[in-house]
């Protein structure tokens, strides 16, 4: 059995290495472009590089697959994989904002086992925010148990948006950290109702987020109320949509034409 203890100080210790060079308290940060407008920092691959050394260690049998690293198609053979984005969230990171957090999840057999989320800027004076599930024993933030939404009614769901669509209008716009993954986890805590992306995604942004959130009780699919799967050979879903299980069939229903249209 893996040294859950031994999870949690890593995560904490990468979030460490992210936050000694985080530009919200005035540190210099490299920052590049590596395409199709997404930004990279320094930080995002010290980070990755420590997690990679780190979590073979811990679990030598484990594959990889990160947002950082060049993918390896041996893991497609390894019933057991790391899934990490060292920085989720990186353009609220390089702008000095808190909407971003260190994500990793192990999954066994295309299922999420279990999952680590640390945010060192948000909660700061508790030593940041630390969510944590494994498969079957819920989810917690700081200690704290999680019980998720369950909200029923679609109109007036709180949602983490700066701005909604008008044909959403309907729906109460809440705080939005630029990590999807934090955003997820706002499901989680009950701070947001449903949220909903209508993009390609990649696996490492919501493995561990999911197993937070459905461990908490909310319902976790892709746009099209499908069954979410990972350590595939394209590592991606289209969108997410995770929301208390009461409203979630109202959910995909609104969003089924857009996610329809938007997925070809």
């Amino acid at each position: 059995m893996i040294d859950r203890a031994r999870l949690e100080s890593i995560v904490r210790e990468a979030g460490r290495i992210a936050l000694a060079a985080w530009p919200g308290d005035g540190h210099a940060c490299e920052v590049w472009d590596k395409g199709a407008d997404s930004p990279v920092s320094a930080s995002d691959i010290a980070v990755d590089t420590f997690l990679k050394r780190e979590l073979a260690a811990l679990l030598p049998s484990a594959g990889w697959l990160s947002e950082e690293t060049a993918d390896a198609p041996a893991r497609l053979d390894q019933s057991l994989i790391w899934l990490v984005d060292p920085i989720d969230g990186t353009r609220d990171y390089i702008r000095g904002r808190t909407g971003w957090a260190v994500s990793v999840a192990l999954v066994s057999s295309r299922r999420p086992l279990l999952g680590c989320l640390f945010a060192p800027v948000r909660r700061r004076e508790e030593g940041g925010e630390l969510w944590q599930a494994e498969a079957g024993q819920g989810a917690w933030r700081n200690g704290e148990l999680l019980s998720a939404s369950r909200r029923v009614a679609l109109p007036g769901a709180r949602v983490p948006a700066k701005v909604l669509p008008r044909e959403d209008a309907d729906l109460l716009s809440v705080e939005q950290p630029n990590s999807i993954a934090l955003r997820i986890a706002m499901v989680a805590a009950d701070e947001a109702d449903l949220v909903a992306t209508l993009r390609w995604g990649y696996e490492w942004d919501i493995a561990a987020a999911g197993l937070i959130a459905r461990e908490a009780g909310a319902a976790v699919t892709d746009a099209f109320g499908q069954p979410l799967n990972y350590n595939k050979r394209d590592p991606r879903a289209f969108g997410v949509l995770v929301s208390s299980p009461p409203m979630h069939p109202a959910a995909v229903e609104r969003l089924a034409d857009r996610a329809q249209r938007l997925s070809v």
